[in-house]
């Protein structure tokens, strides 16, 4: 017949966690900080991959140079192919009689406010921002850009559209403030947005501005929206007109490929947050200790008067994970109100931090283990002493 174990009752050790206030505060705000580099590194990891997944479209084709199939910044097409490819292949999508073909530019260009860069720094050795050469059919194969204030630049006008996120990296700019691209200014005149996707974090100029102010001749890539068309024939386009030196795929395929680049980077970002909130963890189980090891007598006590060690332990890690579990939800509003969106930037653009239920998850579950681990030395100290010499402690 199996034994039950008789428990403490739970609001025993609740009523623990009163008992010395700064204690408390130190195992709530170390359990706290691990549980916010947790959730930080998940929802870093999180807002790359959902920003990667939600930039390409599968029912858009990517013609791009061939040998820079992970960089399109890298690619150089000829500027005819986006032409030839809406004239050879049947079936492209239309909107209102024009094919939703897009050449694009796409290049890293330094970017600073005009006027707020210190004298011994120069424009040219400003942080580099993504800009985007595009032309009208742009919108046509890019439905998550929407403009939400101003206008998109004028043909030949030294104007730009900036993203949110762009603008975040250049504090005070607004619509009618003036930037220093490559050196030149340019008006911003448009504020678009891209939400969960790369382009969030770019400016966007008009396909021959960009080429004057790089001084390029050709093109960084086509998009092209399938529609009724069939993927298998632009990629044999593709691979027959030699000429073009071209390389089909799906842009969900390209930023895909992109995420798995970018691995390496989350993984790093995890085993670093791992690692610094280790620090933390130490700290909770040393607070953890010396708050339960100055406990011995009354350990001794509760099994003196019939508790077993069994039911003591579990008291103990019940009011040490509630402690901790306390942290981590103060973590998890924390981060919700403060990091939610928070825009990092990258090579490709930005992308926000996406705290979203895996996350919340992650956090809170670094607390529950945190409870556990903390307990676990301060309870082996306590039990295994016999119960005369815990009484004489």
């Amino acid at each position: 017949m199996i034994k039950r174990v008789r428990l403490l009752p739970f609001d025993y050790a609740i009523r623990n966690l009163g008992r010395s206030p700064k204690r408390l505060a130190l195992v709530v705000g170390g359990s706290m900080l691990v549980s916010l580099l947790v959730l930080g590194a998940v929802a870093f990891a999180r807002g790359m991959d959902r920003a990667l997944s939600s930039s390409g479209l599968e029912t858009n084709a990517l013609l791009i140079g061939s040998g820079s199939e992970e960089s399109v910044e890298r690619s150089e097409i000829p500027p005819t192919t986006a032409g030839v490819l809406a004239a050879s292949i049947d079936g492209l999508e239309l909107v209102a009689g024009v094919p939703a073909v897009s050449p694009e530019i796409q290049v890293a260009l330094p970017v600073v406010a005009e006027g707020a860069a210190p004298a011994q720094e120069s424009a040219q050795d400003a942080a580099p921002a993504i800009v985007r050469g595009f032309q009208s059919e742009a919108f046509l194969v890019h439905p998550q850009v929407r403009l939400i204030a101003g206008r998109w630049p004028d043909r030949g006008a030294d104007e730009i559209a900036a993203a949110p996120g762009a603008l975040e990296r250049l504090p005070g700019t607004a619509i009618g403030s003036r930037v220093l691209i490559a050196g030149v200014p340019f008006e911003i005149v448009g504020v678009f947005d891209a939400p969960g996707t790369t382009m969030h974090g770019e400016f966007w100029m008009r396909l021959e501005r960009v080429a004057q102010l790089t001084q390029r001749t050709t093109h960084s890539y086509v998009v092209a929206a399938l529609g009724g068309a069939d993927f298998d024939d632009i990629d044999a386009f593709a691979s027959s007109r030699l000429d073009l030196e071209t390389v089909a795929m799906r842009e969900s395929d390209y930023y895909a490929r992109l995420s798995d680049f970018f691995a390496p980077i989350r993984l790093l970002v995890i085993v670093t947050a791992i690692l610094i909130s280790s620090g933390g963890v130490l700290g909770g189980i040393n607070a953890m200790y010396a708050a339960f090891s100055s406990r011995v007598r009354e350990v001794g006590t509760l099994q003196a008067l019939g508790f077993s060690r069994a039911a003591i332990a579990i008291s103990l890690i019940v009011e040490s994970t509630v402690a901790c579990v306390a942290g981590a939800l103060a973590a998890c509003l924390a981060a919700t109100l403060a990091l939610d969106g928070v825009a990092i930037h990258f090579s490709m653009g930005s992308f926000g931090l996406h705290v979203d239920a895996p996350a919340i998850a992650a956090a809170l579950a670094a607390g529950i283990l945190l409870g556990i681990v903390g307990a676990l030395p301060a309870i082996v100290r306590c039990l295994s002493l016999p119960i005369p010499s815990a009484l004489r402690s």
